[in-house]
């Protein structure tokens, strides 16, 4: 069982511009997406602030993010990376597993990463993914570059701090749609 404590505001940036860019799509009646939350057992609260200061993980989460985006269900998790190197240990066999089976029922399942010592925005298709997950599994390596990633995915966040996940949806769906790869 893993143990939960408290380090900071980890991925806060991501998490915070994810959360007014769904508020916003659902506002506008684009798309309806919520954050998971990772069930947990709590065991230690601050009596006087009633925080959580340490707590187990009930069970292994699937994805950040579910939801609808005009008819299309979509699920991504969000990840967060301050060097040009992506470990894919941050990626779990169990969230894999569930992006797999999503796409298997026709959804669309994604990563968002932020490279935060660029401050980068990247959409990364499933089958982007796959490739880099399936190379570590045939016992390749177990990050990617950033120098490997598709240009073409990258985010162009706008003055009022939305993430535009609807434009690589779109190109996401185009990429399939022409049975095309991502090279």
């Amino acid at each position: 069982m893993a143990t939960w404590n408290s380090r900071g505001l980890r991925g806060s940036v991501l998490e915070e511009m994810i959360n007014r860019t769904i508020e916003s799509l659902r506002d506008k009646g684009l798309a309806l997406i919520q954050k998971i939350p990772t069930p947990i057992t709590p065991i230690t609260i601050d009596k006087q602030s009633r925080h959580i200061t340490l707590a187990y993980f009930d069970q292994k989460s699937t994805v950040d993010y579910i939801g609808v985006v005009q008819g299309i269900p979509v699920c991504f998790d969000a990840k967060e990376c301050a060097a040009d190197t992506f470990p894919l240990a941050n990626l779990h066999p169990h969230q894999v597993a569930f992006m797999t089976d999503f796409e298997k029922q026709q959804g669309v399942s994604f990563l968002l990463l932020y490279f935060s010592s660029r401050q980068e925005f990247y959409y990364m298709p499933y089958s982007e993914m796959m490739e880099f997950w399936n190379r570590m599994e045939r016992g390749g390596r177990k990050s990617f570059l950033i120098s490997e990633l598709d240009p073409s995915y990258y985010l162009d966040v706008t003055n009022d701090s939305f993430l535009p996940i609807l434009e690589g949806i779109q190109k996401d769906l185009n990429v399939r749609d022409a049975g095309g790869s991502l090279s």
